[in-house]
């Protein structure tokens, strides 16, 4: 039986800005349906990553291939099969939320999207804040419509940047359950960047660990955690961070 193709296949990547390296000659897959973190401290590369991968930034050398398109020449192929979200871009403001996510499911040609927004908004309660601007809503709202957003076109593959970041802990569990449920249901591929080492624990399949534009470690949470003698993924991060690395067998 032939192999399915992965999602996502980054190979031998590399961007540079002058003298400066961002990302050097990364390789990585996420196959379908799994969810794969992308680890590392500020200037890791994570960023210029996924930007690479959404064909927004085109790659020094390498290829990013993503449902089966070269992003950097085919990405209009599969632009209708991703999504992204962060909650360091913000929506117009001045615009309803349900005139922004009119917006958005436009630019994917969502079909049936008035009967689209209304089945996120139930999903993600936003019902009482379709009609409400971007702009008036708290930090957990603002999360909830940029799911909504990022959830428009019910994407194949999902990239996401710090989706909890700031969020108080009762949120941010009903984003991960809600993650955890749209992978469950579409078989979505996501790719995670984040700070948050329980998230990662709870929702990675795999781990990417970064750090100066390289790949210098990578595995399960629990095989991380196995593999540097620690009891966390947050004990993990610190050691990459740190340039420590413990064996289990010492």
């Amino acid at each position: 039986m032939r192999a399915e193709a992965p999602a996502i296949a980054v190979t031998e990547l590399t961007k540079s800005y002058g003298q400066v390296m961002a990302v050097d000659g990364i390789s990585f897959q996420v196959a379908r349906g799994a969810i794969v973190g992308l680890l590392g401290g500020n200037g890791a590369g994570k960023t210029t990553t996924i930007a690479i991968i959404m064909g927004l930034t085109l790659p020094s050398s390498g290829t990013a291939t993503v449902l089966g398109a070269d992003m950097s020449r085919e990405r209009h192929r599969v632009l209708h099969r991703i999504n992204f979200e962060s909650p360091y871009v913000e929506m117009p403001q001045r615009l309803t939320v349900r005139q922004n996510l009119k917006v958005f499911g436009a630019l994917y040609n969502v079909r049936g999207l008035a009967d689209r927004i209304d089945e996120l908004a139930g999903e993600l309660d936003l019902a009482a804040l379709l009609d409400r601007p971007s702009g008036k809503l708290s930090a957990g709202q603002k999360t909830r419509v940029a799911l909504a957003k990022a959830l428009i076109n019910t994407p194949d593959v999902l990239l996401l940047d710090e989706p909890t970041a700031s969020l108080d802990p009762d949120t941010a569990d009903w984003v991960r359950s809600r993650l955890e449920r749209y992978r469950r249901d579409h078989r979505a591929s996501i790719l995670l960047a984040s700070h948050n080492m329980p998230e990662v624990e709870r929702l990675c399949d795999d781990v990417l660990m970064m750090k100066d534009g390289k790949i210098v470690d990578r595995g399960s949470p629990a095989e991380l955690i196995t593999r540097y003698g620690r009891q966390t993924m947050e004990e993990v991060f610190l050691d990459v961070a740190r340039n420590r690395r413990r064996e289990a067998a010492e």
